[in-house]
């Protein structure tokens, strides 16, 4: 076992406790960037000048209107930025552009001592645009051949052509599915101030702090030094915070520089869904092929992404959706081409598992509709491919731990009673005419590491103070998932100290410079490993002092509870605090910077080759639907799931994590409709009256949440694994059961082609399709509501599975 996942006697980790800011979200009382406006004085307020088309021209600005407008202070534009006019690191998100790329894009901010004064003032700029062709949809941008950044190609195995044509069954088909909007309690904000020696202070809603800092001195003309991000908190993330916030930060800190008074800049609701990035969307387009018993031999495939406008994330997106193509299955032979699509709207950007969960989509579609052609159920069909010990990645990594996939298949099977189930589903579908369900068992095989090599470190600093008191500052931020909970439990087990003894501040790019963004899930495992680091090097030195009161060589001084003592733990002992106490008057440190970089990486991008990632988390679901056939209408009866956190850190914290990355996985495949006016290029479903959330009435109804047992892993710290993405692919469960009830209107062996997301009105037409199938029989009263124009209420989204 590495010293890094070794956990000493008295480990605070591993121990449920509660969400350390829990009392104060339940009490209102935790603070959040736009909270600070209200203890700042002379706080101006910032609105973007929109413009409402596509793509354009921009000709002319004017403002003088807007100048005139009772309390209005300045308008923001190209001319006022010292440094470089962009927000983007791939220097493609002109800050003030000249070229409208999006429906609402901003080119001018006008800063005014109201909200109400800015928004007016915005409203009186005058703006003249000479408007473009637009390219909106996917498919619109492969016609048009509108492609940006690079086209990888991920090879493995035998002649892809070859093995194919030796396939005993080979089948096709075309999959476009949906993106998702994050939706985050806390839209956009940034609050920046100036002080009296030109030092930029800036708090933002981000997941980058460093990042944000980087673009904001850009911007500014500025050295990074001579600018100070902080992150409070979050109120949500999930990605959309990771590279989004800069632009949008450099604006209030461009206009505290230019104005000498804090701006503050919070997007309103509708500006945030129409200005800022989402879940990208892909078109899938396919060729798989099987052998007689049922087993992968090939995959052909090309994956296009819909990147927006400008790159933003998009190629890492890509190449993590290339990497999880495969989920949990060995496929011998693969070939995957990836293209990003350049179309005019937001610029789509990172959300919970980065492009894993578009990529194992794909192949459990793919599962799912052959597996009734094939003969097989759909439970059977998977579990036939599924990876073994000794196999690799497309890629070239080894599959560690693949028998762990199956100690938690088989344990969601025994638990959830799942055949009984089965067969009691059976005997219920055929018993009801109107109302079907469906039961499904889908596996998770999930990446952690960041594609980037570079990004796999983390930093901290630790603070001993003279009565014992412990502060901790590390390079992670909180966005309610809990990092900052399992770090004051490190810093406590590493210490050897009670959790009480130890405070967490808040981070801050002067205190932990250069650190990688709070996303890929390895918040824990870079900023904990950094914590643990700095907590050794205290006590390295603490060891030595207690060493001459206790009598005993360092090496066998231990810190257990608040008390430190020698090997035997029924020997003396002294208190933390007098060590603690004794050693300043030592003159000995009381304080470290660690940290953490991630151990045996490497990944050639070009070549898409490599081990990219330190370990695989696993999961597995089980989830009964039923369906209303008269609507597509449906309820999620029962969720088992049994998922790999390793040896988790904080179980409490770790089960809501599980439960809550399902019900989003849930709403992007089941509910949350992204929807752009093909002509205008108007996100349409820009609120919460439009765009369908999961909420408490989406919960199952039945919800078992296990973490799997002895799943240690080893070079991770205190033994523990990611679980940040992991389980929103979980949800793979119940779009594959609606397939399943949807398939039970219909003749034994029907195969069913199901849009993403499977809103109710897309699970009619499923059912719809099941019914009209060949070899299906009318049942008296069944008669459907009328459709409207043409079947399918998402015609793009309906392909047909062709056996070759």
């Amino acid at each position: 076992m590495s010293a890094l996942s070794e956990r000493p006697l008295g480990a605070v980790v591993g121990a449920a406790v509660p969400h350390e800011a829990a009392a104060l979200h339940v009490t209102g009382r935790a603070l959040y960037t736009d909270d600070l406006v209200g203890r700042t004085e002379g706080v101006l307020h910032a609105w973007p000048v929109q413009v409402l088309a596509a793509h354009a021209r921009v000709t002319d600005v004017r403002t003088q209107a807007a100048l005139a407008v009772p309390g209005v202070v300045r308008v923001l534009t190209a001319a006022d930025v010292p440094g470089v006019n962009d927000a983007g690191v791939k220097h493609d998100e002109p800050l003030f552009p000249d070229e409208v790329m999006f429906y609402g894009h901003a080119v001018a901010w006008v800063l005014g001592e109201t909200l109400e004064a800015a928004r007016l003032g915005a409203v009186a700029v005058e703006v003249d645009v000479e408007e473009l062709p637009a390219v909106v949809t996917v498919r619109d941008a492969v016609a048009a051949g509108s492609f940006q950044g690079g086209q990888p190609t991920l090879l493995r195995g035998p002649d892809v052509e070859e093995a194919l044509a030796g396939s005993a069954h080979v089948f096709s088909g075309e999959f476009e599915f949906a993106g998702q909007e994050h939706f985050y309690l806390e839209t956009h904000c940034a609050l920046a101030q100036v002080d009296e020696n030109g030092q930029v202070f800036v708090q933002s809603s981000t997941q980058h702090p460093t990042e944000t800092q980087e673009i904001v001195a850009h911007v500014l003309g500025l050295a990074s030094s001579e600018v100070t991000v902080q992150c409070l908190r979050m109120g949500g993330g999930f990605g959309g915070k990771e590279m989004q916030p800069h632009g949008l930060a450099a604006i209030a800190a461009l206009g505290a520089r230019l104005t000498g008074r804090p701006v503050r800049l919070r997007l309103n609701r509708a500006q945030d869904i129409t200005m800022t990035g989402k879940r990208h969307g892909f078109l899938a387009q396919w060729r798989v092929g099987f052998d007689d018993d049922g087993r992968l031999t090939a995959l052909d495939a090309t994956l296009t992404s819909d990147g927006g406008w400008s790159l933003d994330l998009s190629e890492p997106v890509l190449a993590r959706a290339l990497c999880h193509v495969d989920n949990a299955y060995w496929i011998p032979a693969v070939r995957v081409n990836g293209r990003i699509a350049k179309t005019n709207k937001t610029s789509q950007t990172a959300f919970r598992g980065f492009g894993g969960p578009q990529g194992m989509l794909v192949i459990e579609d793919v599962l799912g509709r052959c597996a009734p052609t094939l003969g097989f159920t759909a439970e059977e069909l998977r579990r036939r491919n599924f990876y073994a010990p000794g196999q690799e990645t497309p890629y070239g990594q080894p599959v560690r731990h693949a028998d762990r996939l199956q100690k938690a298949w088989q344990q969601v099977l025994d638990s959830s009673g799942f055949h009984d189930r089965t067969a009691e589903v059976e005997q219920f579908n055929a018993g009801s005419i109107h109302v079907k369900r469906g039961l499904a068992i889908t596996p998770v095989k999930f990446g952690i590491s960041f594609n980037f090599t570079a990004f796999n470190q983390g930093g901290a600093l630790v603070h001993v103070y003279k009565d014992g008191s412990v502060l901790i500052t590390h390079g992670g931020t909180e966005m309610g998932q809990g990092l900052h909970t399992k770090m004051l439990q490190v810093a406590a087990t590493a210490l050897g100290v009670p959790l009480s003894r130890v405070r967490l501040a808040p981070t801050r790019t002067d205190k932990v410079p250069n650190t990688s963004a709070t996303a890929a899930s390895s918040g824990a495992d870079l900023n904990g490993g950094a914590v643990k680091n700095a907590c050794e090097q205290i006590l390295a030195r603490l060891a030595q002092v207690a060493a001459e009161q206790l009598h005993v060589p360092a090496a066998d001084v231990r810190f257990v509870g608040g008390r430190v003592r020698g090997l035997d733990a029924e020997g003396p002992s002294v208190a933390w605090e007098d060590v603690v106490r004794l050693a300043y008057f030592s003159r000995v440190q009381l304080w470290a910077a660690g940290f953490y970089r991630t151990e045996g990486l490497h990944w050639d991008s070009a070549a898409m080759r490599g081990e990219p990632f330190k370990y695989f988390a696993y999961g597995v679901a089980a989830a009964e639907v039923e369906v209303d056939g008269f609507t597509g209408a449906y309820r999620v009866r029962r969720v088992d799931i049994v998922h790999d956190v390793g040896d988790s850190l904080s179980p409490l914290v770790d089960l809501g994590q599980v439960e809550g990355g399902f019900v989003q996985g849930v709403g992007w495949l089941t509910l949350e409709d992204l929807r752009w006016d093909a002509t205008t290029g108007k996100i349409t479903t820009s609120s919460a009256s439009t765009y369908k959330l999961p909420s408490f009435s989406e919960m199952p109804e039945d919800f078992r949440v296990s973490l799997l047992d002895a799943a240690h892993e080893d070079g991770a710290v205190y033994g523990s694994k990611a679980v940040g993405e992991p389980p929103l692919m979980l949800a793979f469960s119940v779009r594959e059961a609606l397939r399943q009830a949807a398939a039970a209107f219909g003749p034994a062996g029907h195969t069913v082609d199901l849009a993403s997301p499977a809103t109710p009105e897309a699970v009619y037409w499923a059912v719809e399709a099941a019914r009209t199938a060949e070899g299906a029989h009318v049942v008296p009263g069944s008669v459907p509501p009328p459709a409207p124009d043409g079947p399918p209420i998402r015609p793009e989204s309906e392909r047909v599975l062709g056996q070759l």
